[in-house]
């Protein structure tokens, strides 16, 4: 599989948090969010709590549980906003799950290329 570099940008990461408490980011600032989002991209962890508190957790696609060990998750203010520089060869669908979980659509994705 291909390695993706994808960058996105978060306006208020301070505030910037999941829908459901269980499996939101708590944090305040970048550093942070990038070893959150890091970890959970490169462990199955955060998506087994959630698929374990589904209504049918075996009915879950288990391809949302991809992992990427080698993940890399870099963020940092600029302009008054956060940049996220992530790589990895997992595709856009598990990125975005997990980014739903954390963050929930306070992210955008502003580019997209081949690592």
């Amino acid at each position: 599989m291909a390695r993706n570099h994808y960058y996105l940008s978060i306006a208020d990461i301070v505030h910037a948090r999941g829908d459901d408490p269980r499996f939101s980011w708590d944090g305040a600032g970048p550093d942070g969010f990038a070893s959150t989002l890091q970890q959970a991209l490169r462990s199955d962890e955060l998506f087994r709590r959630w698929r374990a508190a589904q209504p049918d957790p075996d009915a879950v696609d288990d391809s949302l549980g991809a992992t990427d060990p080698a993940a890399q998750v870099d963020a940092r203010v600029v302009d008054l906003h956060t940049e996220v520089d992530l790589i990895t060869d997992l595709p856009m669908s598990v990125v975005r799950h997990r980014l739903y979980l954390l963050i929930g659509g306070a992210w955008q994705l502003r580019d997209l290329r081949a690592a």
